[in-house]
């Protein structure tokens, strides 16, 4: 009597696990599915004007292998290339400069904004400068793309063509990361997995929804709309900028799409755990909002989804429980199989998709670092910079 008990506790979680897992597979966007795509294209007439803005801080080290992807689009409209030298100390507007004499293309321009004032993250002050040296250009539209991102030779026409066609005020690719070390097989295609479960794809298109993302990577932007939403100035202290930007077109009225990339690849290498520890860990916890109680059901919420079944199925099969570990494993196949999709996408072997409670045990570990750093008061970094908390960044109207 006294071990029945818990094994029918034991049982009852794990069929709520399997349960969220039922749910998750049918009602949450469908999110595990990779087929959205950049949606039916339809070129316009004259191909509109678009000024490239590619913030860079110390970034020499990916430049060879991003910017002339840029410089050499094929694009039938005037198009420019903004590259805003963030204060680097590693020779990165030098490079960009000479990169761009070696390669032709597109024009290119480098500017230098200073120092972020108070109240602006490093990045979006950079964003801030380029849009700024861009908009004597009166572009149509922005792209606005990272320094460690290369285009495919058709990116931007694709990009233009979608836009115009499907009426979109942004337009954002989830740039291709880079599954080459041992740990960004591990964790990478999970990071894209975990993105698409918070923000379904197929909702952030839908008119009337109100889920709104971006992958900050790769965000054709329409420059009315940049106006209209004052981007950057009103996500100036914004730490994930490219969720910010999406909620502001939404909250604009503006239309937002958001897929997986084929054309557009992170040329950035995470060899160790500990890079992609940090890559996750620094804007994790401003994802909960900073919000101890959010925390608290995010770690829960991780622990019942992802952990309970493997611990199911082990014990169960430990305490001699045939119910507890047929329903633990049929909620690790759900779970593995959900998570099929994704690693077919990233060309990663199939026997790391019951791999994934391990995987989001490290992104449990993760979450709960990044509370810390933040309670430690050393917040948010990007590129050798700390943010303070965000209540502590004052609101400069």
């Amino acid at each position: 009597m006294g071990q029945t008990a818990p094994v029918s506790a034991f049982l009852w979680i794990t069929v709520v696990s399997l349960a969220a897992w039922c749910w998750l597979l049918l009602c949450q966007g469908f999110f595990w599915r990779t087929d959205v795509r950049l949606p039916r294209r339809r070129e316009p007439e004259a191909w509109p004007s678009v000024c490239v803005v590619v913030p860079a801080r110390d970034e020499a080290a990916v430049l060879p292998a991003s910017l002339p992807s840029l410089l050499a689009q094929d694009y039938p409209g005037r198009a420019e290339v903004f590259l805003v030298d963030d204060g680097s100390t590693d020779g990165t507007g030098e490079l960009a400069r000479a990169l761009s004499e070696g390669h032709g293309g597109l024009p290119l321009t480098v500017g230098s904004p200073g120092e972020p004032p108070a109240g602006w993250t490093g990045k979006l002050w950079a964003v801030r400068h380029g849009i700024a040296l861009a908009r004597a250009r009166e572009p149509e539209y922005l792209l606005l793309t990272d320094a460690d991102i290369a285009h495919a030779p058709d990116s931007l026409r694709e990009l233009v063509a979608a836009a115009h066609g499907g009426g979109f005020d942004v337009v954002s690719q989830m740039a291709r990361l880079r599954v080459e070390s041992r740990w960004e097989r591990l964790v990478v295609p999970a990071f894209v997995y975990f993105f698409a479960q918070l923000y379904p794809f197929r909702w952030i298109g839908r008119r009337g929804s109100r889920t709104a993302a971006a992958a900050g990577g790769c965000v054709l932007l329409r420059a009315g709309m940049a106006e209209k939403a004052r981007i950057p100035d009103a996500i100036r202290h914004a730490v994930i900028d490219d969720v910010a930007l999406a909620r502001a077109v939404k909250g604009a009225g503006g239309r937002v799409w958001l897929g997986l990339a084929d054309r557009v690849d992170s040329v950035r290498p995470y060899p160790r755990l500990h890079d992609l520890w940090r890559m996750v860990s620094r804007s994790a916890y401003a994802q909960l909002r900073h919000n101890p109680p959010l925390l608290l059901g995010t770690v829960a919420g991780l622990a019942l989804v992802y952990l309970v079944p493997p611990v199911a199925v082990i014990a169960g099969a430990a305490a001699g429980s045939a119910p507890v570990a047929a329903v633990g494993a049929l909620a690790w196949a759900v779970m593995a199989g959900t998570y099929t999709p994704m690693l077919r996408y990233y060309r990663q072997p199939l026997w790391l998709a019951p791999l994934l409670p391990y995987t989001a045990f490290l992104y449990l570990l993760m979450t709960v670092d990044s509370a810390v750093q933040h309670y430690r008061g050393r917040g948010a970094a990007w590129k050798g910079r700390t943010y303070a908390r965000p209540d502590a960044v004052p609101d400069e109207g």
